[in-house]
């Protein structure tokens, strides 16, 4: 006997509001939203602004990678090439009168990012007076409460409890800010980490939580040591909203970020954000990523770098490949004047050892 045939389905617009009254669906609103238009339409000028800042970011990891090879650099070191077009393409939608910032040990790019001079970067590098934590934070801890960037922090995923410390006082004070709390894959695992998404969602706190997933946290691939790898899922037990990003394009994660905004700073809690990334390096300069094939790492080089997709669209737009390579030229100019500046700059006098030390009293 054939199948009777099945009833038509409700009108789109019966079935939408039919989605909008089910109590779930608001954790799927955002995701649909960015699927609806997921790059931003970038006029020139910005589009060569992102394409700027993610080429000073390779170019400074790539001098940093140098300075630590010749021993100038001490302790760890983690890069952030591959990883540009999640800091620019979030942070250039922050307000940064107002808006905060806190990630985890590979803080470089993320401070470049929110436009602090790269000559006091690379000094806290090397470990000088000059630097943003005056050369005592190094690589792993740099601060800069005037940019509201706080950290910089080396235990795995510490920086999340505090980010949501941070929107906490957003909301106590009333400032219209937001907390950006960035995290990676495999700091996703961490039990504080569900216990801020608990108390922000409760709270309702003006925090979104970006989970950096470059797929090998440490060492370990993503499939490998977690369950659900769909990590923007992970807050749906605390009804928080997820969206998956192609953290490899600076369009879409601009274009993510305008809609994440705009529901947390409409007073509807916060949203987790996946940006699916890629680190070209090792977790940190002292691993060799033999978990990994070369072949693998030059696939995406060639096929997925974000910042020859920026350079393709921008050629595309009318910008000629000179005009290109001058701006290149120009950042390496910046890049090595920041060098300059770290290694002729003085280290820290011995009596900054007894500065911005708590001591407790009994």
């Amino acid at each position: 006997m054939p199948r009777a045939a099945q009833p038509k389905s409700a009108k789109p617009k019966q079935a939408e509001a039919e989605a909008a009254s089910d109590p779930d669906f608001e954790l799927r609103s955002l995701q649909t939203a960015h699927a609806k238009s997921p790059r931003y339409k970038a006029t020139r000028d910005e589009l060569i602004g992102f394409y700027e800042q993610m080429l000073l970011i390779r170019r400074f990891e790539e001098k940093a990678g140098q300075l630590y090879g010749l021993g100038l650099i001490g302790g760890f070191c983690h890069l952030y090439i591959g990883q540009e077009a999640v800091a620019v393409g979030l942070q250039s939608a922050l307000d940064q009168e107002r808006d905060s910032v806190i990630t985890g040990y590979r803080d470089h790019g993320h401070m470049l990012a929110y436009g602090l001079d790269p000559k006091i970067i690379m000094a806290e590098l090397t470990g000088r007076q000059a630097g943003i934590s005056k050369g005592k934070g190094g690589s792993m801890h740099m601060f800069s409460t005037e940019k509201r960037f706080y950290g910089g922090h080396g235990i795995v995923g510490a920086q999340v409890p505090l980010g949501a410390g941070l929107a906490f006082a957003h909301k106590y004070r009333g400032d219209g800010g937001v907390c950006i709390a960035y995290f990676g894959d495999g700091a996703a695992n961490q039990g504080q980490v569900y216990e801020t998404f608990n108390m922000a969602s409760l709270w309702k706190l003006p925090i979104i939580f970006v989970v950096e997933d470059n797929q090998y946290a440490m060492g370990t691939a993503s499939k490998r040591s977690s369950a659900e790898t769909h990590f923007h899922r992970r807050g749906t037990a605390f009804r928080i909203p997820g969206m998956d990003v192609n953290g490899m394009d600076v369009l879409e994660v601009r274009q993510a970020a305008e809609l994440a905004l705009a529901h947390v700073r409409g007073g509807n809690g916060p949203v987790l954000m996946e940006l699916n990334t890629y680190r070209y390096r090792g977790h940190s300069m002292s691993d060799p990523a033999k978990y990994r094939t070369r072949a693998e790492v030059d696939d995406v080089r060639e096929h997925n770098d974000p910042i020859e997709r920026a350079k393709k669209e921008l050629i595309e737009l009318g910008e000629s490949e000179e005009s290109l390579k001058a701006l290149d030229k120009r950042i390496r100019g910046v890049v090595g004047e920041a060098a300059d500046f770290a290694e002729s700059s003085p280290e820290p006098e011995l009596a900054e050892l007894y500065t911005d030390v708590l001591v407790e009293r009994g």
